[in-house]
């Protein structure tokens, strides 16, 4: 833990913060920041950023299955709570979301042979039509994005962030499950 002494002024405010308070404040701002051209990118495709989420996900289960040769019924599908647990924001309502999906085409659903229980979700050739038509304007727009930082800087960038990331047992205990973390 950085020392509590080392504080920061907020621009916006007066107060005084630790130093970890104005990088979390400062991610979520960037993380907003960073959402609206995604959002602006995805509205004629009529896909909302969690629904385009959830689509990728799909479309790598669908690699993986034709790269690795799973045969079955649903090859490439996933179990809801997969596609949840993957997902990069947190959606509670991931049935619902795939409701959307399904009803436009882009998402089929079916339970799972050996356990009922299970509805499994796979992404349609128009799911991954739809994908397809949106790499280039994705991509464009992520480098537009991070046109003005070196490739250095974002390869340290991400250095961190991959480990603020993988850091779990801090963030549990922010979360208040100190006994889990330890």
């Amino acid at each position: 833990m950085a020392n509590p002494s080392t504080k920061f002024k907020l621009a916006a405010h007066s107060q005084t913060v630790p130093i970890e308070a104005e990088v979390y404040l400062t991610l979520q701002h960037v993380a907003d920041l960073l959402l609206r051209p995604l959002e602006e990118t995805l509205k004629p495709a009529g896909l909302s950023h969690t629904q385009y989420n959830v689509l990728r996900i799909l479309r790598g289960a669908h690699r993986d299955a034709e790269q690795y040769g799973e045969h079955g019924a649903e090859p490439g599908g996933l179990p809801c709570g997969e596609i949840a647990a993957r997902m990069i924001t947190r959606d509670p309502d991931i049935t619902r979301l795939l409701d959307r999906l399904e009803a436009r085409g882009l998402v089929a659903r079916s339970r799972q042979k050996k356990d009922r229980r299970v509805v499994q979700a796979r992404i349609t050739s128009a799911g991954i039509q739809l994908l397809k038509k949106l790499d280039k304007p994705m991509d464009t727009m992520h480098r537009k994005q991070f046109a003005h930082v070196p490739a250095t800087h974002l390869k340290q960038l991400l250095e961190h962030l991959k480990e603020i990331r993988s850091a779990v047992s801090q963030i549990k205990a922010c979360a208040g499950d100190e006994e889990e973390a330890n």
